[in-house]
């Protein structure tokens, strides 16, 4: 197949998953799309937004496009390692002795939904590190492998404090994106309220099997990336890290840590999947600009100077961007 038609081939089918998705999801296109890019590079992301705004709603219909099994943990404070994993019950077998036989958590499915995770309990939150870095589970000493593919998409409520439990630097770095769900404008709060009058229950078709989604993995890897290219990369990383020589001004003043080395991995990766998805063999500057934010606003750990003069992380990432930019130019 020709890198013409491996392109063709990939356009129309992330078109029909998209198609497919607007017909539960009115409007988030740049959520929706960052979102089937970290599936088909392999990641897991992080949903973050008020209620209401559809982050549930958007999983089940992916779950509907892939045609891939889905499961649904709810979050709380009393839910308990072995509710997500599984565990070991006594049971009979056809001889009538007692045996120990494993019991499969929600964990083992293709997509899992880890509503509000903030909820849950950091041992509780810690049952998902495993799986969403290894794609094995170990429970009893003994690990298990997941099916694959395997996501985890994670919703949180970004102001909601009393009953959260804060996700930990390693969990968040598992992340390869972390995605803000804005509210609707009007046109769009118009169309979901039509829609939802209609009927609740999602519409959406499946138009990509397992083995499609493997087969694009697999093709968006092939994709090459200049050696400038992947350099810039590594500099936008690198200069998050107030103590690098490649560090950014914006990063000594006001970043406590870093992003870590998967995060190169991460927007190098998203990065061939954006260039396929936009026509083209190659990577550009561009694909590494637009997916630094979704890559790094999750890593980066501002100090207390950040938070006393309101800086986000993407003020931060924004800055970053352009002094690298500055910097290849003045090379």
């Amino acid at each position: 197949m020709t890198n013409e038609q491996m392109i063709n081939e990939f356009g129309e089918i992330t078109n029909k998953i998209f198609g497919e998705i607007a017909r539960d999801v009115i409007g988030q296109k740049s959520v929706v799309e960052n979102i089937v890019i970290a599936m088909i590079a392999g990641g897991n992301v992080l949903l973050e937004g008020v209620p209401g705004v559809g982050k549930t709603r958007l999983v089940r219909s992916l779950s509907r496009v892939f045609t891939l099994p889905f499961s649904r943990i709810q979050f709380t404070p009393d839910l308990m390692p072995a509710d997500v994993t599984g565990t070991s019950m006594i049971v009979k077998d056809s001889k009538g002795n007692s045996v120990f036989e494993f019991q499969k958590g929600p964990i083992f499915s293709n997509i899992v939904l880890a509503d509000e995770i903030n909820r849950a309990t950091p041992k509780t939150q810690s049952a998902l590190l495993e799986a969403m870095q290894e794609h094995t589970v170990t429970v009893l000493g003994l690990s298990r492998k997941l099916s694959q593919p395997f996501f985890v998409l994670a919703t949180q409520n970004p102001i909601e404090q009393d009953g959260t439990y804060p996700l930990p630097e390693a969990q968040m770095d598992r992340f390869m994106f972390k995605l803000l769900v804005e509210n609707p404008n009007a046109d769009e709060l118009f169309e979901i309220v039509k829609l939802t009058q209609k009927s609740m229950s999602e519409s959406a078709l499946g138009v990509c099997d397992k083995e499609k989604l493997l087969q694009m993995r697999a093709t968006a890897s092939e994709i090459p990336i200049a050696d400038d290219v992947l350099k810039y990369a590594i500099n936008v990383c690198l200069a998050t890290h107030s103590d690098s020589e490649c560090a950014a001004s914006i990063s000594k003043k006001y970043v406590r840590v870093g992003a870590s080395p998967r995060s190169a991995q991460s927007i190098v990766s998203a990065a061939k999947v954006k260039a396929l998805m936009s026509g083209r063999f190659n990577v550009s500057y561009d694909d590494i600009n637009q997916l630094a934010y979704p890559v790094l606003r999750h890593r980066i750990k501002m100090n207390f100077e950040a938070i006393a003069d309101r800086i986000t992380t993407d003020d931060i990432i924004r800055k970053i961007i352009i002094e690298v930019e500055k910097k290849i130019r003045g090379n």
